[in-house]
């Protein structure tokens, strides 16, 4: 049952007297609360972490709804969780999708329209006693786009950064080598990109290349491996110069008298 809490109406002093006034009904949970997380661990103390307490622990979390229709089965003293009343029911309710005694529950909140016709609205999960909203499937492919987005601006950033010291090309000139003065020149890339794209349309529109002409009659075309062999001997075995057999006949001699 809700609990209530006793306010003070009033100045003691000039009223005479005190004036209470039970509090309003806790305000009805938001719709992302993805940024909070519940633990009470006096509780987690006191009682198991089961699948017929785990509902009573959820309850006094922010994100228990206490107009829900598990709420009116626990003022009738009734399980709150109990399938064969709540499906004759039509409201907001809370069901145990997922257990794993005792780290892990899955607790579904969905719109039920009739016996057999249920809205999933949001889902929580009790995580060894700390209980959590699981985001939306939307907002968790929004995160994971935006993480990669600034990963891959930011390498573009690096990138940038790099070719601009690449993109500048010092010129010197030729005139007055003395008095040479450094000229950058920016590497336009749009134009190189706008170079190889009609570069590349032109290739895919002519037509393919012909096959080379075949050779004559009678002819026989030299072998690669024969030809790639002689190459090879002749740098390996550089030609020795001709020796005259005149001139080159060692030293002269002397006739002995």
């Amino acid at each position: 049952m809700a609990a209530t809490q006793s306010t003070v109406v009033g100045n003691p002093n000039i009223d005479g007297g005190l004036a209470t006034a039970s509090a309003a009904a806790p305000a009805l949970p938001g719709t992302d609360m993805t940024s909070i997380c519940f633990r009470d661990q006096l509780w987690l103390n006191t009682y198991p972490l089961d699948r017929n307490l785990v509902f009573d622990y959820f309850a006094l979390s922010p994100f228990y709804d206490w107009t829900c229709n598990n709420e009116q089965l626990r003022m009738r003293s009734i399980h709150p969780l109990d399938n064969s009343h709540l499906s004759k029911m039509i409201g907001t309710e809370y069901t145990l999708s997922e257990v794993m005694e005792p780290h892990l529950f899955v607790i579904r909140k969905q719109k039920r329209d009739g016996p057999e016709k249920v809205t999933p609205m949001l889902t929580y999960y009790i995580l060894d006693g700390s209980i959590y909203q699981a985001p939306q499937l939307c907002n968790v492919f929004a995160a994971r786009l935006g993480r990669a987005l600034y990963h891959i601006s930011k390498a573009f950033n690096t990138a940038a950064s790099k070719l601009e010291k690449i993109g500048y090309v010092d010129s010197e000139n030729e005139t007055a080598a003395s008095d040479s003065k450094a000229i950058k020149e920016t590497i336009d890339f749009k134009e190189i990109k706008r170079v190889d794209h009609i570069l590349a349309s032109m290739q895919r529109k002519l037509p393919p290349v012909p096959p080379p002409p075949p050779f004559p009659e009678g002819y026989a075309p030299p072998s690669t491996a024969e030809g790639e062999k002689s190459s090879e001997n002749q740098q390996v075995e550089p030609q020795q110069p001709s020796v005259d057999p005149i001139i080159d006949q060692g030293p002269s001699k002397r006739m002995k008298l």
